[in-house]
């Protein structure tokens, strides 16, 4: 179930005592899907993205009786945009000199304002009531704004990459959950090997379904090569985690043959659900990059006095 985003809605405000301008965000999924402050948006009929995320950082500049500021990342379009929302409806897209400046007390502020663990709840919540796409898509609306704030390494966007990894696996989606499970492996035998061995195995769960040789083969390989470094550095405490490295290497020693379709084995059923804080996880290279913001992107401009829905 979709959530419409409404003024009113205590759960969609700034904080009270939020910094002043405190930037909202939102997200267009690839599919059209649209997402402001962690909240699906219902898009009805022919209602395009661009129109539906105006008409709701209207709303809040609005209700707070002020300009509003917000980052919309476009993944149909490939762009980051950085908007001015006016009380009147008006807005223009700005360049990212002139946004608001960046460091830890602004995003500080934007988290207080808009806690990631509240919008962790809400894609826990989608996902127990099995509307995957859903929970799917806030999760990849929490980990693309968290990585654009934080970085790809920092601990709230390899949480939110965890998650998006174990729900792409939900969804059956086997290649796009070893892909995200593999940069958290990635990233975790580059800056903290000692933490690593789980988010191998993680990895490894996802790539047990894939059926592409191709992909088994080369996924395959770089998995190895992690098991292969964590046994050097004396990190394999867990049996599961060496009966997974023995699986690996023996499926490519046979030519990497896919797996008859199954529930996975025990171990990997148990490394893919494990909880937060067990599972981290990062920014996949294979992600398309988002060209930088510019002026004058028009889907974003709309003059004072229009219509809502409406945008020039």
């Amino acid at each position: 179930m979709s959530h419409s985003l409404t003024p009113r809605d205590k759960g969609n405000l700034p904080a009270l005592n939020a910094a002043p301008l405190v930037r909202l965000d939102a997200y267009v999924a690839e599919d059209g899907s649209t997402v402001v402050n962690g909240h699906l948006l219902e898009m009805g009929g022919m209602r395009q993205p661009n129109e539906a995320i105006l008409d709701a950082v209207a709303m809040f500049a609005r209700t707070l009786g002020a300009p509003v500021a917000a980052t919309v990342i476009d993944r149909t379009a490939q762009q980051v945009a950085r908007l001015r929302v006016h009380p009147d409806g008006s807005s223009r897209t700005i360049a990212d000199e002139d946004d608001l400046p960046p460091g830890r007390e602004r995003t500080a502020a934007e988290e207080a304002a808009f806690p990631p663990l509240a919008r962790v709840e809400r894609i826990i919540q989608h996902a127990q009531r099995e509307e995957l796409h859903a929970a799917f898509v806030l999760a990849s609306a929490l980990r693309e704004h968290l990585t654009l704030r934080r970085g790809a390494e920092d601990e709230l966007s390899l949480e939110a990459r965890a998650i998006e990894a174990y729900l792409a696996y939900l969804r059956g989606d086997h290649m796009l959950s070893t892909v995200l499970a593999l940069t958290v492996a990635r990233i975790r035998c580059r800056t903290d090997l000692d933490r690593a061995a789980p988010d191998v195995a993680r990895a490894t769960a996802a790539w047990q379904r894939l059926w592409d040789e191709g992909q088994v083969a080369t996924r395959g390989q770089e998995l190895l090569h992690m098991w292969e470094r964590l046994s050097a550095a004396g990190l394999l405490h867990e049996p599961s985690h060496h009966a997974m490295a023995e699986a690996v290497r023996s499926r490519l020693a046979q030519g990497g043959r896919s797996l008859p379709p199954q529930s996975p084995p025990a171990a990997a059923a148990a490394a893919l659900t494990a909880g937060p804080g067990q599972a981290p996880a990062p920014v996949a290279p294979e992600d398309k990059p988002l060209k930088p913001a510019r002026r004058g992107l028009r889907r974003f401009t709309r003059r004072a006095g229009r219509s809502p829905g409406a945008s020039s």
